[in-house]
């Protein structure tokens, strides 16, 4: 059977023994650590292996099904999460990505804190060999025509071999979690031009066409794409560095947020439009939740030798189930896997360095 293709327990059955293990810092969410093991029972509820690390007595009562290792220090809210990482054996997130990188569990799920996640996943699960830089991607929750921006937050520096695999691990993500056949890959810019953009759009643009002249078929690069055409549907992916990816999520969160504010007001500003409201609200409320930040689980952490999912810490219990269900299906789909192949055929690994004797040094990554 191919990775991904086994089937799904039914609602309310215990977990596959052979499914893969999610491990969960509960710490972190705004809600706090109750509301992250309340999402994890619902997981767990539709066949998903959950392994939660948190305060122990602040979980709340959970069923036999999950097992729940007590770590109740947390480094989400640190100044520094790569120091506190390193010196904060005991961290529940610490703790969560060592059972990851040990084999315990095949893939990491933490609440809300970004540069912790980071931090101790590099640490602990190691990046991929050849990767330069683990990158945080995001479906956007566009109707009809879901679009994964990348990166959105892990490297605010970039450099043009980094935007490269960038592509491949978003369109890996894309056809694997969202079926996307062959996507269609943008980079992020100014203009559609080949020659508009900054010193790295550039540099990445002309890297990425010659990816396409070298008949790489893992997706099609389609040029670059402006701010107006990343809800457009005109590319299935779009490759930034992480502070200008950072910059247009946040952006569009704000903008999502306001105007479904704003429909909700004027749907209450008069009797009128109270009436109009309530034939509508069926279609808006199916609407609502198609755009719903919480549905595509958060952001899936790319380029370790495990997946990792970062879901916000606003989140209530059902976005957390999802980051955990998406965890799940991303390595049952063995994303890691078909990302590092396809960047092995394409010549986009980072290569070893060689000594003067020719001999290939061991490769850091």
């Amino acid at each position: 059977m191919t990775p991904g293709a086994a089937p799904s327990p039914s609602p309310g059955s215990l977990a596959d023994p052979l499914s893969p293990v999610i491990a969960v810092d509960c710490n972190g969410a705004d809600l706090g650590p109750a509301e992250v093991a309340a999402g994890a029972v619902l997981a767990a509820e539709q066949g998903a292996r959950v392994l939660l690390f948190g305060p122990a007595a602040q979980l709340g009562e959970l069923p036999d099904t999950i097992e729940v290792v007590d770590a109740p220090v947390s480094i989400a809210k640190a100044q520094d999460p790569v120091s506190a990482a390193r010196t904060t054996p005991q961290a529940s997130i610490v703790l969560a990505a060592r059972a990851v990188g040990e084999g315990r569990a095949q893939a990491l799920v933490c609440a809300g804190a970004t540069g912790a996640a980071l931090a101790a996943g590099t640490f602990n699960i190691k990046r991929a060999r050849g990767i330069y830089r683990p990158a945080l991607a995001i479906p956007l929750p566009v109707p009809h025509h879901p679009v994964t921006l990348l990166d959105v937050g892990a490297n605010a520096d970039c450099r043009r071999e980094h935007i490269v695999q960038f592509a491949f691990m978003g369109a890996a993500l894309a056809s694997t979690v969202l079926d996307v056949q062959r996507p269609r890959v943008g980079l992020l810019s100014n203009g559609e031009e080949s020659q508009r953009g900054s010193a790295l759009v550039l540099e990445a643009h002309a890297a990425l066409a010659e990816q396409a002249v070298d008949g790489i078929d893992v997706f099609e690069f389609v040029g670059n794409v402006e701010g107006g055409d990343v809800m457009s549907g005109a590319a299935d992916v779009i490759v930034t560095d992480g502070f200008t990816g950072n910059i247009a999520l946040k952006l569009m969160e704000s903008v999502s947020q306001t105007m479904l504010g704003a429909v909700r007001e004027a749907a209450m500003s008069s009797t009128r439009a109270k009436l109009g409201g309530a034939l509508l609200r069926p279609a808006l409320r199916g609407f609502r939740d198609e755009i719903d930040p919480e549905a595509s689980g958060g952001a899936y952490l790319l380029g370790l030798r495990r997946l990792g999912v970062v879901p916000h810490g606003r989140f209530t219990r059902a976005g957390f189930a999802q980051a955990i269900l998406r965890a799940e299906r991303g390595a049952r789909a063995d994303i890691v896997g078909r990302t590092h192949q396809a960047l092995e055929q394409a010549g986009a690994l980072k290569r070893s360095p060689v000594s003067a004797a020719g001999a290939s040094l061991p490769s850091t990554g």
